[in-house]
């Protein structure tokens, strides 16, 4: 029923932080959500979670080939921190070794950082796409920051036109609507980078639209990553407003679940089925958003 754009799982159990699955627990977990096929990122920054190879990625595709998509990444800071890295090289090695898109980038610089806009020049110049992550602060978290109103994100897509970015997380879907201050767009950590966290996700109606939909509207390159439970907020926070976007960008939107460990709770795939049920959107929007869309980008047979 469903194609996840977006996951990730560990080769072995990592102690501490964040309790990843292993890509038996993953796929188990699948079983019961009805998730066909998954795109598993690697995390490679070391801003929150214990950096993973490549390698573990096309190992769990190579084990797993009729359920696991492999995606590469690279964190901006590697060979010599230098905004001239030549990245190139290494995204052709994994892009011929069937590596689909570039993700999730999440070290905890801003969106316009020279080493940043290096990457996103290479995976251009390759041909593949980009999932990033995105904080509100500049330090004490991991993502990309970028300003509200996401001005760093739309230079990048005017500079790169042909590379194709995924839109996720909170800063990204917290601007579906206007922002009612600058601060509710996002949750950060608190003094203790392992403790508390503060700020919030907005939860009222849309009273007029943000900058997320006009993006989609000015940039055919933006796609839209539907993971974690900060899309689902963004969608369910307004029943009447969200099957409404989904219907006008229903070409451009991917089913995810951003899976960090084995029991997480997942509460889009209930409110996509509901709302088509109800017919707030149509067979063929549901259709696209679960997995055509995935399909014709991926380049999978139906």
């Amino acid at each position: 029923m469903f194609i996840d754009i977006h996951t990730h799982a560990y080769r072995r159990k990592v102690p501490f932080v964040v309790n990843f699955c292993t890509i038996e627990e993953l796929l188990a977990r699948y079983d019961r959500m009805g998730v066909e096929k998954c795109c598993i990122q690697p995390i490679v920054s070391p801003e929150i979670y214990f950096p993973q190879t490549n390698e573990d990625i096309l190992d769990m595709a190579e084990q797993y080939p009729d359920r696991v998509i492999p995606f590469c990444n690279i964190d901006p800071r590697s060979l010599t921190n230098s905004p001239y890295s030549d990245f190139v090289p290494v995204l052709e090695y994994y892009k011929e070794r069937g590596c689909k898109g570039i993700g999730e980038v999440m070290p905890n610089l801003r969106f316009d950082d020279p080493l940043v806009q290096n990457l996103f020049y290479c995976a251009e110049k390759v041909g593949l796409s980009v999932t990033c992550d995105g904080s509100a602060v500049t330090t004490g978290d991991f993502g990309l920051y970028d300003d509200p109103g996401l001005p760093m994100l739309e230079q990048t897509l005017l500079k790169f036109p042909k590379l194709i970015m995924f839109g996720h997380g909170p800063v990204f879907w917290s601007e579906i609507a206007k922002l009612e201050t600058p601060g509710s767009r996002a949750f950060y950590f608190d003094r203790d980078p392992m403790g508390n966290m503060v700020g919030r996700l907005p939860q009222e109606k849309v009273a007029e639209e943000g900058v997320v939909p006009k993006l989609f509207r000015k940039y055919p390159n933006l796609l839209g990553d539907l993971s974690d439970g900060t899309a689902y907020n963004a969608f369910a926070r307004d029943e009447e407003y969200g099957p409404k976007f989904m219907t006008e960008f229903q070409d451009r939107l991917f089913f995810g679940t951003d899976m960090c460990f084995p029991d997480m709770p997942c509460e889009l795939p209930e409110l996509l089925i509901r709302w088509k049920n109800e017919e707030r959107i149509s067979e063929e929007v549901f259709y696209k958003i679960a997995k055509g869309n995935a399909i014709k980008f991926l380049g999978l047979e139906e």
